[in-house]
């Protein structure tokens, strides 16, 4: 009879022990790998995960949101402990909420917020996307003291951030009287489809002040596009932080960025994972602060979003 104890309690010891040493299967499914922002924050959740103990698997949905809602089947199928989720589509991610709150996984967004009320094992981590677009748009109309001629480059209408960002613009542009937006138009989050957009805006010869970049990438093709066509003192700003957006700063031809803490995303990204995973509480939304980058302060944020 001892002996049967001693085997049971041997038993239970080895499972407990198994239980505490089992290394978490985490899925990370991004909306584009292509993306500078998207890069840094897959670089930083890489880091995070191995650094909590945790394993993780990355897909790349390539802009295609069809092809996110396999890759989230397939983490799923493939009996992953968690999901963490940069869509493609804010609009669109039903499917992919409907299939984790199906196999009883927790279900963690990242930078781009999930136009649908989360519940049960969900949470956002990330910004408040237009409080960007009226920061940008604030620190750039004082830089054209309050009068001018703004054009607005949009990303991909299909992320929350790039219509938020851009109604902040434009409700801070219609608070002053001497300010108008003159062009409007989406760049998809790229650099080289922003070089089009502008150019073709200065071949119809609209008079432009200044352009409010959704984002970094598409600030720079701005600047391309305006240097091609030797226009200068049209003022750009853009939004991220990135460390190709902060050389434009340093030198002078990005006017002010708006700096998004990819890290601090990725990392809170990952400790809200690991919480939900422990069982531990946590909140449905988690704020991850901005900042306004000039060529007077962009120096304490060089280091912040590298790779």
């Amino acid at each position: 009879m001892k002996t049967v104890k001693t085997i049971v309690l041997i038993l239970c010891a080895l499972a407990i022990a198994s239980v505490q040493a089992k290394t978490w299967q985490v899925g990370v499914a991004l909306a584009n790998f292509d993306l500078n922002f998207v890069s840094i924050l897959r670089t930083q959740m890489v880091h995070e995960l191995d650094s909590s103990g945790m394993k993780g698997q990355f897909s790349d949905a390539k802009g295609d949101v069809a092809l996110q809602v396999q890759q989230v089947d397939d983490f799923i199928n493939q009996g992953v402990d968690a999901i963490i989720l940069n869509p493609v589509d804010t609009q669109g991610v039903r499917p992919m909420m409907e299939a984790a709150r199906r196999a009883n996984i927790p279900l963690i967004f990242v930078n781009r917020k999930p136009e649908v009320k989360l519940a049960g094992q969900m949470a956002y981590v990330g910004s408040d996307s237009a409080l960007s677009g009226k920061m940008e748009m604030e620190a750039l109309a004082q830089r054209m003291n309050y009068k001018g001629n703004v054009a607005i480059i949009m990303g991909a209408l299909s992320n929350e951030e790039a219509r938020e960002r851009t109604r902040a613009v434009e409700e801070v542009i219609a608070a002053h009287k001497d300010m108008k937006v003159v062009e409007k138009q989406t760049a998809k989050w790229q650099r080289n489809e922003a070089v089009d957009v502008v150019s073709s805006w200065l071949l119809n010869g609209t008079p432009i002040d200044a352009i409010a970049a959704n984002n970094d990438e598409m600030a720079i093709g701005a600047i391309m596009a305006l240097k091609q066509a030797k226009k200068e003192h049209v003022l750009v700003a853009g939004i991220d932080g990135t460390p190709d957006g902060l050389q434009f700063i340093k030198s002078g031809d990005m006017a002010v960025t708006i700096f998004q803490d990819a890290k601090g995303q990725a990392t809170g990204a990952v400790q809200v994972t690991r919480a939900m995973l422990d069982k531990q509480k946590t909140a449905p939304y988690n704020w991850i602060p901005y900042a306004t980058v000039t060529q007077a302060n962009y120096l304490q944020f060089e280091q912040k979003n590298q790779k």
